[in-house]
């Protein structure tokens, strides 16, 4: 026997990819369930939230971080659920069933991950006071209590809104901040694109990074990845799980069972480490100036001689830093940081193994195949094959329901 069709409308942005994953999720959920759903998501819902509590379908899921959708669903004659983020006052969750990404665990999991670097000194950079961005001010509030309950200080940056007219002046007061703070510090940023203001100033006042301030953001979106020279570390949200958990709550309630109002809180997925939080807790100036110089040239086929050209010493001195300092010469570095690359494409991209090699210096992809032999025991084509995460693509689509736009 089918299950009846319903009609759902998703009141998420989809230009975000924070709402993005939770719609995959969504998706994920319908795949697997047999649900018979027609889906809606309304590019510009924004214009008709007058109307919506005179819509005629069957069910809405919804982003309850935007106030005004709140007090839009507040007389909704469907059954609604909701999305958003988690508060630590009780009183502050809507009064229907809510999917929430736990805001203090996903600070707590960026402050351990510095810490677990041995970093002692932390700051972070939030977003102004805005009632839309209320998760904002709740993952402010974690960090405070955290460093507070570690017995470190915390310095706090809330910054200005991102505008084109005001860039300019926004960054030379992020400057100044950045400017003042103890180092080394760990910085956590409120979102990926906050965090990328700040590997931005640090590039323009030339800081580095990790060496100076360690940045890790909250979101690991993959546009943040490419935007700046220093890749940066994220915690990633589990918003595809809270896509599956609105789903399946909804699911319930149209087949008359009974759903619980007390808020889900789902955990982040994974702190995805990457160069802004490779912090070594490196004491050597003049090896922090050679680390800085190999990260962003190890890939141009650099030796160690232009290494020592740009520190402005003799090998032997240097070299003797690195091994006391890395425990392992110059041109280990180097080689490590070329395999650090390689590793990251083959895992994250799908360019070809002979133009990885390319791109991270290999003389030849029988050179680079070599390299993957000795460290790994695998070719580089078997190393993505392995550390790839399963696709959409692979699953079955039996049941796959309908998307539409209006």
């Amino acid at each position: 026997m089918f299950e009846k069709s319903h009609s759902i409308t998703l009141l998420f942005n989809a230009s975000k990819v924070y709402d993005r994953q939770i719609i995959e999720g969504i998706g994920r959920y319908l795949q697997t369930s047999g649900a018979d759903w027609d889906l809606y998501l309304e590019e510009d819902f924004m214009t008709r939230l007058e109307h919506l509590d005179e819509w005629s379908g069957n069910g809405i899921i919804a982003d309850f971080d935007n106030p005004a959708i709140e007090k839009a669903l507040t007389k909704a004659r469907v059954p609604v659920v909701a999305v958003g983020g988690s508060y630590q006052n009780q009183a502050d969750y809507p009064q229907v069933p809510y999917v929430a990404t736990d805001n203090f665990a996903l600070v707590e999991a960026a402050f351990e991950h510095l810490k677990q670097k041995g970093i002692e000194r932390f700051a972070f950079y939030g977003a102004p006071l805005n009632p839309q961005h209320r998760w904002a001010q709740e993952r402010e509030r974690a960090m405070l209590e955290l460093t507070r309950r570690e017995g470190y200080e915390c310095y706090v940056y809330r910054g200005h809104a991102v505008r084109p007219e005001t860039w300019q002046y926004s960054l030379k007061r992020l400057t100044d901040w950045l400017k003042s703070l103890p180092a080394p510090a760990g910085i956590v940023a409120v979102t990926d694109a906050r965090a990328r203001h700040l590997l931005q100033a640090c590039d323009h006042l030339g800081l580095l990074i990790p060496e100076r301030f360690s940045v890790i953001g909250i979101d690991d979106d993959e546009l943040a990845r490419y935007l700046s020279r220093v890749s940066l570390t994220s915690v990633k949200q589990g918003c595809f799980d809270m896509g599956f958990q609105a789903a399946r709550m909804l699911h319930r309630q149209l087949q008359g069972m009974p759903v619980s109002k007390a808020p889900v809180l789902v955990p982040p997925e994974r702190v995805a480490e990457r160069q802004s939080t490779d912090y070594k807790a490196i004491k050597d100036p003049l090896v922090m100036q050679a680390m800085h110089f190999i990260r962003h040239n190890a890939c141009r086929g650099i030796k160690v001689d232009q290494v020592l050209d740009y520190v402005g010493i003799s090998r032997s001195n240097l070299e003797g830093r690195f091994k006391e300092e890395r425990g392992h010469s110059i041109h280990t570095e180097i080689h490590n940081e070329k395999l650090s690359r390689a590793c990251k494409m083959l895992k994250e991209t799908d360019e070809a193994a002979v133009d990885i090699a390319g791109v991270c210096g290999y003389p030849s992809i029988q050179y680079m195949y070599a390299i993957f032999r000795k460290h790994f025991d695998q070719t580089p084509v078997e190393y993505r094959q392995a550390h790839r995460p399963q696709s959409l693509d692979d699953l079955p689509v039996e049941g796959l329901s309908k998307f539409a736009a209006i």
